[in-house]
């Protein structure tokens, strides 16, 4: 049975166990542009596409990841006492919302429910910080993680084009009010 708890801290890098990190797709969302005098518009539109992403959680990483769980605001998937995955955030006071940096579940246990169950934990957090909003961030490619915020609430609030050094990959911004 997987429990949900605070996270702590990362001692090693559990992902290197995890399986495939990342996501592959035959769909991803096509951003567009158009700009004209003082106004511009995005647009998003499905596209059949075949996109995949690995990605490897460096010892840097970790320690960055581990300066964020240090604040006290994320959590941790463990099936006895083995941590299978996280949701790692952070509250941001200065625009008062709660930042997820990072959401990852080990391969053997997609599908189960997991990443809902951790923004279940995370809602409820924002809600005792106080929150105004929930936000993160994703990839216009990355259309699974897309349709899973969506379902689980989340609009998309925001775009940024130039995030990433790969052309294709758009950041994509979301969020949901905390009630």
């Amino acid at each position: 049975m997987i429990e949900i708890k605070k996270l702590e801290k990362l001692p090693s890098n559990p992902t290197i166990n995890w399986g495939f990190n990342g996501y592959e797709t035959d769909t991803i969302f096509v951003v567009s542009a158009i700009e004209m005098n003082n106004t511009f518009e995005f647009s998003l539109r499905e596209k059949k596409q075949q996109y995949k992403k690995i990605w490897e959680t460096s010892p840097d990483d970790i320690t960055e990841l581990n300066e964020i769980i240090e604040q006290g605001h994320s959590f941790g998937a463990y099936e006895e006492d083995e941590l299978v995955g996280w949701l790692i955030a952070e509250f941001r006071e200065w625009n008062n919302s709660y930042y997820i940096e990072n959401i990852l579940i080990d391969e053997k246990f997609r599908g189960q429910d997991i990443g809902k169950q951790l923004l279940k934990k995370a809602n409820r957090e924002a809600r005792n910080l106080k929150c105004r909003i929930v936000e993160l961030e994703t990839q216009n490619t990355n259309y699974p993680a897309i349709k899973f915020y969506q379902r689980a609430g989340f609009a998309l609030t925001g775009i940024n084009t130039k995030l990433y050094n790969n052309s294709t990959e758009t950041a994509l911004y979301m969020s949901f009010d905390v009630e």
